[in-house]
């Protein structure tokens, strides 16, 4: 879905904003519906000149109220690959490419609901600030939403993940599953299974990162 770029973020990004700038300007954005919903904007979090950037969905409950990303179930699977796979968190980058949390009520709970097109296509430009302000070596894309929003709808994360993707935007890209999709497995078998995949994907991603 081809939008506007008045319908997006794009034009809120000044020429020559760092990553502070546009963390303190994506906290106002409202390019998007989701804003209304979301307790705050959850921007990327990590080195600005970092090697790796690591790119998921959106926050999920926990980082829409901590205003972090990663830091809930998903996070710790991710922190248990990235280190079976030597990669230190601290020296990546970790961002998503929906900034706010899409949700429906459910009792007390709050449902993740998976951002459709239009709400992508207004809160990518965020993200393609951020690669092109860090520049890394490397960037993993987590999830199909991630992998669709950067490499377009015919990437199959089940099919291509594991191996580097052509694009623009950096020297290396791969797709892999998202963390949460892990702690969705219904067994524990298909869990172990599922990590493991994990893991040898972030281990290539590592291998070039040295």
């Amino acid at each position: 879905m081809e939008l506007d770029p008045e319908e997006t973020a794009a034009g809120l990004i000044p020429p020559g904003a760092g990553l502070e700038e546009l963390r303190k300007i994506a906290s106002h954005c409202t390019a998007c519906p989701l804003w209304e919903r979301g307790t705050q904007t959850v921007f990327g979090e990590g080195l600005p000149d970092a090697r790796l950037i690591l790119v998921g969905e959106q926050p999920g409950d926990i980082e829409d109220r901590k205003g972090q990303p990663f830091v809930g179930p998903a996070g710790r699977v991710l922190d248990q690959a990235l280190e079976r796979a030597g990669i230190v968190r601290s020296d990546a980058y970790v961002t998503n490419v929906v900034k706010h949390f899409k949700w429906i009520a459910l009792g007390k709970r709050r449902l993740h609901q998976k951002p459709n097109s239009r709400e992508i296509g207004a809160c990518l430009p965020w993200l393609d600030a951020e690669i092109a302000l860090i520049k890394p070596l490397v960037l993993v894309a987590m999830g199909a939403t991630a992998a669709q929003a950067l490499f377009g709808s015919k990437v199959q994360v089940k099919r291509d993940h594991g191996r580097f993707l052509p694009t623009d935007r950096v020297p290396h890209a791969m797709v892999t599953t998202h963390p949460s999709a892990i702690l969705r497995a219904p067994t524990d078998d298909e869990r172990h299974y599922a990590l493991d995949e994990f893991v040898a994907d972030l281990r290539r991603v590592a291998a070039v990162l040295k």
